[in-house]
């Protein structure tokens, strides 16, 4: 059977996908409860354990290009989507994410490490605050200071930090917008006029009526932009940020984001570049497979090594994370609870982050215009922080991070 797989890069390709789908399928069937990655996890693990060649992912021909060629795609797009406008309109919300991230990894570094070792959290922390760049990123530093459990790790992390996220994130979300509601009846808080639209594919919130300010570059005549001009430029962008890693010794992946979002702000490259280039979906799905082709070598018995170090790490993590937060907010005169939640966007991201806070929306309002009053309080705060966390620091904590493994 495996040697009938291995013999067709069709076949190959078509379990790869297939795989991928059982997760998003089971994912939107739970409404995100379940993370369509821990599923995915699942049925290559035992793939692997039973019919999966162990190279399926090179056989199936989305390797090599899953690997650094996507990563350093995925890394620029991140950067043309990020809102500076927003971040700065809600800074609040960046700093206490900032505050739970460093709470996070100081009770990660100071309580774990004598519990579970140096490399382990070094592996896990930047997945536990970030996606899949993070992940990405720590498993392939790992894999090359020789490290398997470790790189395993790192996956497992990323695979099985939302199940902490969810609830946690829903019992905040609910406990805030009960507060908000009881103001809202009782006439201490009027509705705020509809600031925008949510962007489905990325959650960038888009401003009805607002007007595209001029950038340095103007842009390109949509018959002259083809896919090849985006490519290559994010490719221009990628090679600069590359060059910059090895002048300064600066992880290339910090780079390629902070020079993404300054050529997008230029206007050199698009904004959303990989949904306009019409390629975010393949590029994300092979990425996918480059992360559970570090699964091959993960043995029922290396599994079981990394379950409890993982649980530790994330009760850990979070219990820091809420620590900090809850000082930040108080600093800020925020409510805890709001707080707590966007940083808690670290665990998984866009957009779970949006389903959560709609269906816990949906869950308290009674009217329509209280689901609305709910949807405007909280939902771009949820947003940003997800662009906080995930799209921006955990990529520079998996930077800074790579070069830590003893």
């Amino acid at each position: 059977m495996m040697e009938f797989i291995a013999g067709s890069w069709v076949l190959c390709f078509f379990l790869c996908a297939t795989a991928t789908y059982i997760g998003e399928l089971v994912s939107t069937l739970s409404k995100a409860w379940i993370p369509s990655v821990f599923i995915t996890a699942i049925v290559f693990l035992v793939g692997y354990w039973t019919f999966f060649p162990q190279d399926i992912g090179t056989l199936s021909l989305i390797l090599p290009f899953g690997g650094n060629a996507a990563m350093f795609l995925c890394l620029t797009h991140m950067g043309t989507v990020i809102s500076i406008k927003q971040l700065l309109e809600q800074w609040k919300v960046v700093v206490v994410c900032l505050a739970g991230l460093a709470g996070m990894c100081l009770f990660g570094l100071v309580i774990c490490v004598p519990l579970i070792g140096w490399n382990y959290v070094v592996a896990g922390l930047p997945p536990l605050t970030g996606g899949i760049v993070a992940a990405t990123t720590m498993m392939t530093a790992a894999q090359e200071a020789g490290l398997e459990t470790e790189a395993v790790f790192a996956i497992v992390m990323y695979c099985m930090q939302g199940f902490a996220g969810y609830p946690l994130t829903a019992v905040m979300l609910k406990i805030e917008g009960r507060a908000l509601l009881k103001k809202f009846r009782a006439g201490e808080i009027q509705a705020k006029a509809k600031a925008g639209t949510m962007d489905a594919d990325n959650g960038n919130l888009v401003e009805e009526g607002a007007v595209e300010k001029k950038k340095l570059i103007p842009p390109v005549p949509a018959k002259f932009n083809s896919v090849a001009l985006m490519l290559m430029k994010i490719m221009f962008s990628s090679y600069i940020a590359n060059q910059l890693g090895a002048l300064t010794g600066l992880s290339a992946a910090i780079w390629a984001l902070v020079i993404a979002i300054i050529l997008t702000e230029i206007g050199f490259l698009d904004k959303d570049i990989l949904n306009k280039a019409k390629s975010y979906g393949l590029v994300m799905f092979t990425l996918m497979i480059f992360i559970f082709d570090g699964l091959k070598r993960a043995t029922p018995a290396m599994l079981g090594q990394v379950i409890m170090p993982m649980i530790e790490l994330i009760i850990i993590g979070v219990a820091g994370m809420a620590l900090f937060c809850f000082v930040a907010a108080k600093i800020l005169k925020m409510n805890f609870p709001m707080a707590f939640a966007t940083a808690l966007t670290a665990l998984y991201g866009f957009p779970p982050n949006a389903i959560i806070t709609e269906e816990s929306c949906k869950a308290l309002a009674e009217t329509p215009e209280e689901f609305d009053f709910l949807m405007d309080s909280m939902f771009p705060q949820m947003i940003v922080g997800g662009f906080t966390t995930v799209t921006i620091t955990s990529v520079l904590i998996a930077g800074a991070f790579t070069s830590m493994y003893k």
